[in-house]
Protein backbone atom coordinates (compact mmCIF):
# COMPACT_ATOMS: atom_id res chain seq x y z
CA UNK A 1 0.00 0.00 0.00
CA UNK A 2 1.48 3.27 -1.19
CA UNK A 3 1.67 6.52 1.34
CA UNK A 4 -1.52 8.14 -1.15
CA UNK A 5 -3.63 5.27 -1.50
CA UNK A 6 -5.66 6.49 1.53
CA UNK A 7 -5.74 10.06 0.36
CA UNK A 8 -6.33 9.10 -3.03
CA UNK A 9 -9.16 6.63 -2.06
CA UNK A 10 -10.93 9.81 -0.15
CA UNK A 11 -10.84 11.71 -3.09
CA UNK A 12 -12.49 9.51 -5.59
CA UNK A 13 -15.40 9.38 -2.65
CA UNK A 14 -15.35 12.89 -2.79
CA UNK A 15 -15.49 12.96 -6.70
CA UNK A 16 -18.52 10.67 -6.25
CA UNK A 17 -20.13 12.51 -3.76
CA UNK A 18 -19.73 15.73 -6.07
CA UNK A 19 -20.77 14.00 -9.25
CA UNK A 20 -24.38 12.92 -7.56
CA UNK A 21 -24.56 16.42 -6.33
CA UNK A 22 -24.93 18.01 -9.91
CA UNK A 23 -26.31 15.40 -11.45
CA UNK A 24 -29.06 15.99 -8.16
CA UNK A 25 -29.37 19.60 -9.05
CA UNK A 26 -29.62 18.86 -12.97
CA UNK A 27 -32.34 17.03 -12.30
CA UNK A 28 -34.21 19.41 -10.27
CA UNK A 29 -33.28 22.00 -12.76
CA UNK A 30 -34.92 19.75 -15.82
CA UNK A 31 -37.83 19.03 -13.89
CA UNK A 32 -38.32 23.46 -12.76
CA UNK A 33 -38.15 23.77 -17.00
CA UNK A 34 -34.61 25.22 -16.93
CA UNK A 35 -33.22 25.71 -19.98
CA UNK A 36 -29.19 26.00 -19.17
CA UNK A 37 -27.48 24.48 -16.78
CA UNK A 38 -27.49 26.32 -13.64
CA UNK A 39 -24.03 28.02 -12.51
CA UNK A 40 -24.69 25.69 -9.21
CA UNK A 41 -23.79 22.58 -11.26
CA UNK A 42 -21.19 24.31 -13.16
CA UNK A 43 -19.08 25.15 -10.25
CA UNK A 44 -19.73 21.73 -8.49
CA UNK A 45 -18.50 20.58 -11.75
CA UNK A 46 -15.78 22.26 -11.88
CA UNK A 47 -14.46 21.37 -8.47
CA UNK A 48 -15.22 17.50 -9.45
CA UNK A 49 -12.90 18.48 -12.24
CA UNK A 50 -10.07 19.53 -9.65
CA UNK A 51 -10.50 16.44 -7.32
CA UNK A 52 -9.96 14.08 -10.58
CA UNK A 53 -6.63 16.59 -10.99
CA UNK A 54 -5.42 15.95 -7.95
CA UNK A 55 -6.23 12.00 -7.73
CA UNK A 56 -4.24 12.11 -11.25
CA UNK A 57 -0.85 14.03 -9.36
CA UNK A 58 -1.15 11.82 -6.81
CA UNK A 59 -0.92 8.11 -8.45
CA UNK A 60 1.55 9.62 -10.56
CA UNK A 61 3.78 10.85 -7.58
CA UNK A 62 3.36 7.65 -6.34
CA UNK A 63 4.24 5.65 -9.10
CA UNK A 64 7.58 8.13 -9.27
CA UNK A 65 8.78 6.84 -5.97
CA UNK A 66 8.22 3.55 -6.70
CA UNK A 67 10.57 3.81 -9.72
CA UNK A 68 13.30 5.55 -7.32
Amino acid sequence: MSEFDDIVERLRSVSEDLSDHAIRILSEASRAGATKRPDTERSITQARRAVEKAIVLLERMDANLDEE
